[in-house]
């Protein structure tokens, strides 16, 4: 049986990583802190492993002494009180493993990195036939993609590093919490947007994700990476169209001006307490106002055979009865 390593395991994407690997008689450890939940990783078969990536002593003595055959690094921060907090957990923990793995001799036969489309950034906002594309120049918008790019091209330029790149677009799925706040207003027959621009949106379910992940960790192919979607794009309303149909909900659609949304972050930035960033802030209020997140799938398709099983309505009906059914709606 072979043996994986899955790197924020506890969260949203790393909890159903974890279900996925499992699926497939995996020897699967879970790499938590001492602090995670393990609210959705109650199977027996899990081993749980404490790391600290700013610890290379410590990462040195827990992976020197078990070698996996495979690791995906899924641990990450997607919103940080301090924008070092980006460079740190996103890029120079990544590092600080990549360097463990190589110093202490036990490179895996693949190590998966979980980036984001964000990495790239959006493509044209002129031309919404434009989709990014590996060939592409990347141009990140904010912090979060700058620290996961720079992950990127570190592993990329060394030596031999069995890696593998997914850059996923918006997930969504069971356990995740940021678009919940969306399906919260649906509920209450509020649906609300960002400016009247029409965009162009791209989403993954988590579960067609998490079963490509591991079909790219356990495959032969190493030293590429891959954007991932559903391979359709969407329009902002479609979310809430399919949402009121699930929910069978009217609502009140409204649309808030782009600045007052940038001058609404800002000033959350200001006034945040505790150390935390709120949940909007500017880092966030860039992506979301970005018009095109088109991507490339095709070598995806190409190398793994990838065919998502979920478009986004059929995506949002298993989610939203999740949902309702554990009281998060």
């Amino acid at each position: 049986m072979k043996k994986i390593l899955i790197t924020g395991a506890s969260g949203f994407v790393g909890s159903h990583l974890v279900e996925e690997a499992l699926k497939r008689d995996l020897d699967v450890y879970a790499g938590i802190r001492k602090t995670s939940s393990r609210d959705f990783l109650k199977d027996e078969r899990i081993n749980f492993i404490e790391l600290n990536f700013g610890d290379k002593d410590q990462l040195s003595a827990e992976l020197g002494r078990m070698k996996f055959d495979y690791i995906i690094h899924n641990a990450g921060v997607v919103s940080a009180s301090r924008l070092e907090d980006y460079w740190r957990v996103n890029f120079e923990y990544v590092k600080n493993l990549a360097d463990t793995l190589i110093a202490t001799d036990v490179l895996p036969e693949k190590f998966t990195f979980i980036s984001s489309a964000a990495s790239y950034g959006p493509a044209s906002a002129e031309d919404l036939t434009d989709f990014l594309t590996e060939d592409d120049e990347p141009n990140p918008i904010n912090t979060y993609g700058k620290a996961k790019l720079k992950a990127e091209r570190y592993l990329a330029q060394l030596p031999d590093f069995p890696y593998v790149i997914i850059r996923p677009t918006g997930v969504y799925g069971p356990r995740e919490k940021e678009i919940l706040t969306f399906f919260k207003l649906i509920n209450r027959n509020i649906e609300g947007y960002i400016g009247t621009r029409r965009q162009h949106l791209a989403f993954v379910y988590v579960k067609d994700l998490a079963r490509v992940i591991l079909d790219a960790t356990t495959s032969s192919i190493s030293q590429k990476s891959y954007f991932v979607s559903d391979g359709r794009y969407y329009a902002q309303w479609d979310l809430g169209k399919y949402s009121k149909r699930i929910l069978n909900k009217k609502t009140l659609r409204f649309h808030v001006p782009t600045s007052l949304v940038r001058g609404i972050a800002w000033t959350l930035e200001q006034f945040s307490s505790n150390g935390k960033s709120p949940a909007l802030n500017l880092e966030k209020v860039r992506i979301l106002e970005s018009v095109n997140w088109k991507c490339d799938i095709e070598p995806l398709k190409e190398d793994l055979n990838f065919q998502p099983q979920y478009g986004l309505e059929e995506g949002l009906e298993e989610t939203l009865a999740w949902y309702k059914e554990n009281g998060w709606l």
